[in-house]
């Protein structure tokens, strides 16, 4: 018999995009000998699509992942060449920070972090096999028939799996950038009972930045205060001079060339199967499905600092090569462009995420997890933070701890999972803020105070990060409860603040929390009038003195939500219940219900094709069971 080499460790994890780094480094801060796979050392942390961490929604998860004790936003802190605060127009609920990375200084310090991490070893191979014994994972196959054994695997394979590159009537079985597919893994998966989509998504081309005509674009600068991701970070540290985004706009002439070459995009002529990304379509579906429109926003981004390389976004496409090129050139600025990478969608297996618990562990393979966007979701942002939660309780699992679940009214990481696990998604999901029922509590600012406790339980977070969060809770109760108490006269200088800030002068004495109510002033700008308030006040303690004061009654009226709500998620269903034995339960519930064995009432009225009804007798069963009726 032939000798193979073989290995033991205690987690794998396949992949080293963003959910696989999370998920190895979880695991390895942890105590656990970790071994994460990648089919190329020089795709760890990659950015193959645009070249930012953040934005609407996905600034929340940066927020939380940091908060949960994960490394994404410390990452781009380090190596972002741009940084923006989106939505400040609009309340604090939808506030999300968004930045421009230099992709391959991110790449590069996200490995130095992962090498020199102990409990961690990165192998560059395939792996091509699961190996379970009993419904149970005990390890792995690499394609030279290598066997590592460990006693939990975490699947972050991203888009590589059976991957394929088109554009046009080209195509390509590589992974994004034109790098190795892992071929072999699908079948390995398919066998062992795991149920596989087929989706696809897209990218724009990459161009000359010696081939752009600026002054026919408008320059989008960065916020000219930096705000950082990780609440780690010295905000003073990431004050730097940053690059320019530019804007610009498609027009009926591009639209027109789109239109007459539809019969050439493989979009189109049926050469891709997969489904694509609803809300991040490319260029031949907005003209196709936005019929009406006679522009579309082009963002020129810079693919970093030591690079002419720049991200078209807003037209991924798979058109042909010649069409691309008279497409791209048809925008106001672009007349002269040169493509330095052509456009492409990519086809890639994943798996239907209802096959999860919400822990992202297999409910039929003790000890096979699964994150990111092998899990049907799209983002680096929506992956790094699955793969943080597997990691957390793979390695709980091995360490014998309780897993960790996140509800939806604690984070956008339990919105995400619990969406993912409990509802038939047919594209790629992405997160967004109207997903997400209690917004008003789950914001980008506050992300430290609801999770950091909750990392701290795990092991991932310090104890004096810890001891700081505390410190920084009793500031916010105590200086609210104070500007509650303080009476303002109306006295000249009073008076002259409310005339500058045109705000409503005072025929009485009022309270320093309800001058911060009204719309035009804040905490910030009332300081001048407020001689007693604290000078060494913690970072952030202002901003939350200033929320929690503004939008009192709202956050007290979705609170009440989150109590009823809570409710129902506490109601735990037995593993091994039986819906058969449930008179008056109609049978497509029955069927849904036995298929996604949901832990929690709360968790099964949220499953498709139960209705409310159905939990009420669900309810009703429940009571006369316990009560022995």
């Amino acid at each position: 018999m032939k000798a193979v080499y073989s290995e033991t460790c205690q987690v794998i994890v396949v992949g080293a995009g963003h959910a696989g780094c999370e998920a190895a480094l979880a695991c390895a801060r942890l105590g656990l000998k970790t071994i994460m796979f990648t089919v190329s050392i020089d795709s760890i942390a990659l950015m193959p699509c645009n070249p930012n961490i953040g934005g609407t929604s996905k600034g929340h998860l940066v927020r939380e992942i940091d908060a949960l004790g994960g490394e994404m936003g410390k990452n781009i802190d380090k190596t972002f060449i741009q940084s923006k605060m989106l939505n400040v127009s609009k309340g604090p609920a939808v506030h999300s920070l968004r930045a421009q990375a230099d992709k391959s200084e991110y790449s590069r310090s996200m490995r130095r972090v992962l090498e020199n991490t102990s409990n961690l070893s990165i192998v560059q191979a395939e792996v091509t096999e699961i190996l379970a014994e009993k419904r149970k994972v005990i390890g792995v196959k690499t394609y030279s028939g290598a066997i590592y054994y460990g006693k939990a695997v975490i699947l972050c394979t991203g888009t590589y799996l059976k991957a394929r590159c088109i554009y046009g009537e080209v195509s390509n079985a590589t992974g994004p950038n034109g790098l190795q597919a892992a071929n072999y893994l699908t079948d390995s998966l398919k066998t062992l009972g795991i149920e596989m989509y087929r989706f696809k998504t897209g990218t724009p081309a990459r161009i000359d930045k010696r081939s752009i005509d600026f002054t026919k674009m408008e320059e989008q600068s960065g916020d000219e205060r930096i705000i950082p991701f990780s609440f780690t970070t010295d905000p003073e540290e990431v004050q730097k001079e940053q690059v320019s985004c530019w804007l610009t706009y498609t027009n009926e002439k591009t639209h027109e060339i789109i239109r007459n070459n539809l019969d050439r995009s493989p979009l189109y002529s049926g050469m891709i199967e997969g489904t694509g990304p609803r809300y991040c379509p490319s260029i031949e579906d907005k003209v196709v499905k936005f019929a009406d429109k006679n522009r579309h926003q082009v963002f020129i981004e810079p693919e970093g600092l030591y690079t002419n390389e720049m991200y078209v976004g807003g037209m991924s496409s798979s058109l042909p090569e010649d069409v691309q090129h008279e497409m791209y050139a048809s925008v106001a600025g672009l007349e002269h462009v040169r493509i330095v990478r052509n456009a492409y969608a990519i086809e890639y297996d994943c798996i239907d995420p209802r096959q999860l618990y919400p822990t992202l562990e297999f409910r039929t393979i003790s000890g096979l997890f699964s994150g990111g966007q092998f899990n049907g979701s799209s983002g680096y942002e929506e992956a790094a933070a699955q793969g943080l939660l597997a990691g957390i309780n793979a390695a709980r699992k091995i360490l014998g701890k309780d897993q960790i679940i996140l509800d939806r009214s604690e984070a956008y990481l339990g919105v995400l999972v619990d969406d993912l696990v409990t509802k038939e998604n047919r594209e790629p999901y992405r997160m967004m803020t109207s997903r997400a029922e209690y917004r008003l509590l789950l914001r980008q600012d506050n992300a430290d105070l609801r999770l950091t406790k909750i990392g701290y339980e795990v092991g991932l977070i310090p104890e004096e990060r810890y001891q700081e969060l505390l410190e920084k809770e009793k500031q916010i109760a105590a200086e609210i409860h104070r500007v509650e108490h303080v009476n303002i006269g109306t006295g000249e200088k009073v008076q002259k603040l409310l005339m500058e800030a045109k705000s409503t002068p005072l025929n009485s004495g009022t309270t320093l929390g309800e001058l911060i109510r009204r719309p035009e002033l804040n905490y910030e700008l009332l300081a001048p009038i407020d001689p007693d308030r604290p000078d060494s006040l913690l970072r952030g303690v202002a901003e939350q003195v200033n929320i929690n004061i503004k939008y009192e009654g709202y956050i007290k009226r979705q609170k009440k939500q989150v109590e009823q709500f809570k409710k129902l998620e506490k109601k735990q269903i037995p593993e091994n219940f039986s819906y058969e034995d449930v008179p008056s339960l109609r049978i497509e519930a029955r069927q849904k219900l036995e298929l996604y064995r949901p832990v929690s009432i709360g968790q099964a009225s949220r499953i498709s094709g139960v209705s409310p009804a159905d939990i009420s007798v669900l309810l009703v069963y429940m009571e006369q069971q316990r009560r022995g009726v």
